[in-house]
């Protein structure tokens, strides 16, 4: 494609905050989808995930509206969603990424996705990834001005109040929280530049390993990881409290994803410590079998969670959703680390 950005981008990203910023920002709702950005060069269109891989195989259905809404020549970052009944539904948009071309055909027809744009990287022959992102927004808002569903420009806002009001309204809408974006900042890719505020605390994790549930009967917790500054995949925690369906389900899904014999683990390892791989024993039971079956750490899930403590869940997290968009190397300590609460600040000075 000769436009003057051209894929693979790294996508700029995101710090959880635990309270909305205020500043220099523009704000926007946070869409509950998949990261996507659209290179367009005439007829030709290609859909690039987070992780870099191509999606236009998997939403065949939005590619006539892009070429009949956009510019002639574009490069785009945005959102792909899937909204049902006037909610964002996340489990229909992860179906859509399956190996078989007809179930893909008959969901694109029957939960049919949009596209929801909010930063403008190139138009015609001009790089804008110098350029401040409140310029960057005013070209989107021209270049875009006659679009219509299923393509979309994001609504955004300086008024704090009016994005306060938007993550009260918005909660359970499948908009699940607020970007806060600084308006100078050029296009960084790759960087946790951005603010996202969440109405509950989640993090991406990479599932390293399993155990049994105690009855036999599927998988009764997930071993979960994050890969440190220095490239290590350390143990954090489960996630477990599943219902007995659920736990048959992981058991089919995950035997896929077994390790072979004589593959490398980061949790297997001379010399390990206890704080950074599963192999411990329970610290309240000594007889409790803490045995657990390890997997190639590929898979992906979104997890909520009550508090980190060091570098560790304090308590066990509940699984949210699975994502396959996501790359296990990108699932990083980074992502989890936000100023504390201004009230700790002034109590504590933290």
């Amino acid at each position: 494609m000769p436009l003057p950005v051209t894929p693979p981008v790294e996508p700029m990203l995101a710090k959880l905050a635990r309270e909305l910023p205020v500043g220099e920002l523009l704000y926007e709702p946070k869409w509950d989808g998949f990261r996507c950005l659209v290179f367009r060069d005439r007829d030709e269109i290609h859909l690039q995930s987070r992780n870099r891989k191509p999606l236009e195989r998997y939403f065949p259905e939005i590619l006539d509206p892009l070429r009949s809404s956009l510019p002639d020549r574009c490069v785009l970052d945005g959102e792909l969603a899937v909204p049902i009944d006037g909610v964002l539904d996340f489990d229909a948009l992860s179906e859509r990424i399956h190996p078989a071309e007809s179930r893909i055909n008959m969901l694109a027809e029957k939960t049919p996705s949009h596209y929801v744009a909010f930063d403008l990287l190139a138009i015609g022959d001009d790089d804008l990834t110098g350029a401040p992102f409140l310029e960057r927004r005013q070209r989107l808002e021209k270049e875009l001005a006659g679009v219509r569903s299923p393509v979309h420009v994001t609504p955004a806002t300086t008024d704090p109040k009016v994005a306060a009001d938007w993550f009260a309204r918005f909660e359970g809408a499948g908009l699940d929280g607020v970007m806060a974006k600084p308006l100078g900042d050029r296009y960084q890719q790759g960087k946790r530049v951005l603010h996202k505020v969440k109405h509950e605390r989640t993090a991406d994790v990479v599932v390293g390993g399993f155990r049994m549930h105690k009855d036999g009967q599927g998988v009764g917790s997930l071993m979960l990881g994050l890969y440190d500054a220095n490239g290590f995949l350390r143990h954090i925690g489960v996630a477990s409290s599943f219902t007995a369906e659920f736990r048959t389900q992981l058991l089919e899904k995950l035997v896929d994803h077994l390790l072979p014999e004589g593959t490398d683990h980061p949790w297997f390892w001379e010399g390990h410590d206890d704080t950074s791989t599963p192999r411990g024993g329970n610290r309240w039971n000594a007889d409790k079998d803490m045995s657990w079956t390890p997997l190639v750490p590929e898979l992906v899930i979104e997890v909520r969670y009550e508090q980190l403590q060091g570098d560790r869940l304090r308590h066990g997290a509940r699984f949210k959703s699975w994502r396959p968009d996501r790359d296990a190397a990108s699932c990083t300590y980074e992502q989890l680390e936000v100023p504390p609460p201004s009230e700790l600040v002034e109590v504590f000075g933290a």
